[in-house]
């Protein structure tokens, strides 16, 4: 796995917030695809999208919604909130719907980076276990596979 394998989209009504994080993310070597709002974010997820970076705020359509859609029509794709509002109550709720991880805002690069690269290993994880299942419970077949991938990507 490389930094570029990675299919990132990052949402938020703050254009100039998630402009600034593409950007950040792009000087660490992930590209990073934008949409500044929830109908924009379901209408680049019809192309394959790995992680998304989502705001829970937003006009209109907001965050949970956008999840909502998302884990009905691609359950693999992993959904990252990162939201300057919401407490316990919005945490439980984005866990319960599907979401991967939740972050606040301000929030450390690193931590972000961190929790993307999980987010992008267990989708191939789960993926690898589907396909297994699909080709009759090959599990060893998946098993080597990953474990390629984490060589490639020089973690353990």
């Amino acid at each position: 796995m490389t930094k570029e394998d990675i299919k990132i989209l990052l949402v938020d009504d703050e254009k100039h917030f998630v402009d600034t994080l593409a950007e950040r993310l792009a000087m660490r070597g992930f590209a990073a695809q934008v949409a500044y709002d929830g109908p924009e974010a379901l209408k680049a997820v019809e192309q394959p999208v790995d992680v998304i970076v989502l705001d829970l705020r937003m006009p209109g359509m907001d965050g949970f919604e956008v999840l909502r859609n998302v884990k009905k029509s691609n359950p693999l794709v992993q959904v990252i909130i990162l939201t300057g509002h919401g407490g316990d109550a919005e945490e439980q709720t984005a866990y319960r719907m599907g979401a991967y991880n939740f972050l606040r805002k301000p929030m450390d690069i690193d931590e972000l980076l961190g929790s993307i690269r999980l987010a992008y290993r267990d989708k191939l994880e789960n993926t690898m276990v589907a396909v297994s299942l699909a080709q009759g419970g090959d599990f060893e077949s998946a098993r080597d596979i990953l474990k390629e991938n984490k060589l490639k990507d020089g973690s353990d």
